[in-house]
């Protein structure tokens, strides 16, 4: 099932998630859905909390720009240790249409646990999975690529999503 996305300036994209303790079949339809989703709005990560879930789920699929990527489910997520330094072009579902160059590490180890609650770790470095792995794991915490912008930047960007999503609520009930 395809989910909704939150727009910022929603508040529910600022709630910290919570660990994930059970390993169901709920788990599996939200991360099928999570990927559905994902793959819909033609993204190449998605959070649980942008879907309105506060759950630490995050599904991750760079294949379409990195050759030999496979789609990657993490949960629990986190990162153990970063390195480095880049400057990176980021957009986000929540903040459609929006790209703007944000500082973030050259490298970085992430410990996670996958769908059926098996222990795996990722080493990524320089890559569009290094950006995805942070952009990701930064909403868990209640946190979007617009934070690591000026002020200006970020009213300029919350004006417009405001008026993207009043278009999108007069559309709904027109």
């Amino acid at each position: 099932m395809i989910h909704d996305i939150l727009i910022w300036p929603d508040p529910k994209l600022r709630e910290a998630a919570a660990p994930v303790t059970r390993f169901d079949e709920a788990l599996d339809t939200l991360v099928h859905d999570m990927f559905e989703t994902m793959y819909a709005a033609k993204g190449v990560g998605l959070a649980a909390p942008q879907i309105g879930v506060g759950q630490r789920v995050v599904v991750i699929d760079t294949s379409p720009q990195d050759e030999g990527a496979q789609p990657l489910v993490l949960i629990n997520p986190r990162i153990t240790r970063a390195e480095g330094s880049r400057l990176w072009s980021e957009g986000c579902l929540s903040v459609p249409d929006e790209q703007e160059k944000v500082q973030r590490a050259e490298k970085v180890w992430v410990t996670a646990l996958d769908q059926k609650g098996n222990e795996i770790a990722i080493e990524a470095d320089g890559s569009l999975l290094a950006l995805a792995l942070q952009h990701e794991l930064e909403h868990l915490e209640g946190g979007l690529f617009i934070d690591h912008l000026s002020t200006l930047k970020r009213g300029l960007i919350k004006r417009r999503m405001l008026r993207l999503k009043e278009k999108a609520s007069t559309r709904k009930r027109g």
